[in-house]
């Protein structure tokens, strides 16, 4: 989708430099892609306390390692 935009320059191209995305499309999807991740995983921390687990941490990190392979 076509968007015109007015962003400001300067932190457009800090942002390109950092993430060393070669255009500013890149850049603008990376934001919003970290944006969105980031309001995720706050939502997640929101629930702390709020749900009850019928597992432990322990039982967590022994799924977990099941589940991603280690190098």
């Amino acid at each position: 989708m076509r968007t015109t935009l007015s962003i400001n320059e300067t932190l457009l191209e800090e942002a390109k430099a950092l993430s060393q995305l070669k255009t500013k499309k890149a850049v603008v999807e990376k934001a919003l892609e970290e944006f969105i991740r980031k309001r995720k995983a706050r939502k997640i921390l929101d629930l702390e306390g709020k749900v009850e687990l019928s597992f432990g941490v322990e039982e967590l990190i022994k799924q977990r390692r099941k589940d991603v392979p280690h190098r």
